[in-house]
């Protein structure tokens, strides 16, 4: 059996992707010539297996900070709670510098940069497992070493945009 043609275009495969709702994320590691701290902000997250604690993400190979994540060796994933939309936008635009510029965090066991953990709904700090270039992206495959979570509900990426969870809304009412 042989793989079809796609019978839709990149904007429609966009456009179905963005009917699936998805948390968001801020991936930190170090960079490697630098030693600067490297951020950004994240939607495609899922966890992969519980024994060992695997999980995924994914990077586009034309980022400006794919080189960092080739060569680290750890980062950290944070879930980012429903109020920190501001955090999640200046994360997704920008310099390393203006991403950090009065982000509170603080540097773990490794010297990576971690946002306080009061701040976000969960945390993993991750050892880099495998990376695999597929497609347009990169999917990089973390064990976790550490985590952690907070009660604050998460923030939501959906159909383009930055969404508050249901609950949220329902507590707006």
């Amino acid at each position: 059996m042989s793989l079809r043609a796609p019978d839709f275009d990149s904007p429609a495969f966009r456009t179905a992707l963005g009917r699936f709702a998805t948390g968001v994320t801020i991936v930190t590691t170090l960079h490697p010539d630098t030693g600067k701290p490297v951020g950004l902000t994240v939607s495609s997250f899922n966890s992969v297996s519980l024994n060992p604690p695997l999980v995924l993400w994914s990077l586009t190979q034309d980022s400006s900070n794919i080189r960092a994540f080739e060569q680290a060796e750890r980062y950290i994933i944070h879930v980012l709670a429903a109020d920190q939309l501001d955090l999640a936008r200046r994360f997704s635009k920008g310099t390393i510098e203006e991403r950090f510029a009065g982000a509170n965090y603080e540097t773990n066991a490794y010297g990576l940069p971690k946002l306080a953990n009061e701040c976000c709904a969960a945390w993993f700090e991750c050892y880099s497992r495998n990376r695999y270039h597929e497609g347009d992206h990169m999917i990089l495959i973390g064990e976790v070493e550490r985590c952690g979570h907070t009660h604050s509900l998460p923030l939501v990426y959906h159909a383009g945009s930055f969404d508050l969870t249901p609950q949220a809304i329902i507590n707006k009412v």
